[in-house]
């Protein structure tokens, strides 16, 4: 089962990059390969492999990830740094691990060098989940553009943490800000040299 979701998930990958590549010749830097690790020593297993294909105006990235907790949900960011204290941080989506601990996922968006979070300044924000551990901010910061080019991955509960042998830690990094601790990450990067750093389109 897992070999055909992972022939399924590679194949449009495939086909977007002979497509891209029959347009024009392609430099090395619009397809990148990045392995994600285990971050957190309660899951030695965890790994994935991360493929990232342009076509110049935005990117698929497919994730094939293994060594999971069976039947369990998580989040995937891409985030300023690959560690605490993670820095900036954009949601991307959910990840769902099958009976076996393995799970697949398909994101199209700019992960590439030019991958940034930017605000020109201080403006209201919605509040909408305020009853969580992490409520909402009624009001962002300013900041310049900040480059994020790391991936993480977190549990979406603390009680998945907890039933898989890890702490139940809470953390903002569901769509509720209501997560667990963080399961993947991009740590074999340097903090200023993310993987999406690498892909120039």
């Amino acid at each position: 089962m897992f070999k055909t979701k992972i022939a399924a998930l590679a194949f449009p990958a495939l086909l977007l990059g002979s497509t891209a590549y029959a347009a024009q010749p392609a430099a090395d830097e619009d397809h990148i390969s990045v392995k994600m690790v285990a971050a957190n020593p309660c899951l030695p297993d965890a790994k994935a492999k991360v493929e990232i294909t342009s076509d110049g105006t935005a990117e698929d990235m497919f994730i094939v990830a293994s060594g999971l907790p069976p039947n369990t949900g998580f989040d995937f960011f891409v985030i300023q740094v690959p560690t605490a204290p993670f820095g900036l941080a954009w949601y991307q989506g959910d990840v769902q691990s099958d009976a076996d601990g393995d799970a697949v996922q398909h994101f199209r968006g700019r992960f590439s060098i030019e991958t940034f979070i930017v605000a020109p300044g201080v403006a209201l924000a919605p509040r909408v989940f305020n009853d969580q551990p992490f409520p909402d901010a009624a009001q962002n910061p300013t900041t310049n553009p900040v480059q994020t080019y790391h991936l993480g991955m977190w549990f979406n509960s603390p009680a998945d943490a907890q039933a898989a042998g890890c702490p139940n830690t809470v953390t903002p990094f569901n769509g509720e800000h209501n997560a667990g601790i963080q399961v993947l990450n991009t740590s074999t990067y340097r903090d200023d040299h993310g993987p999406l750093r690498d892909l120039r389109p």
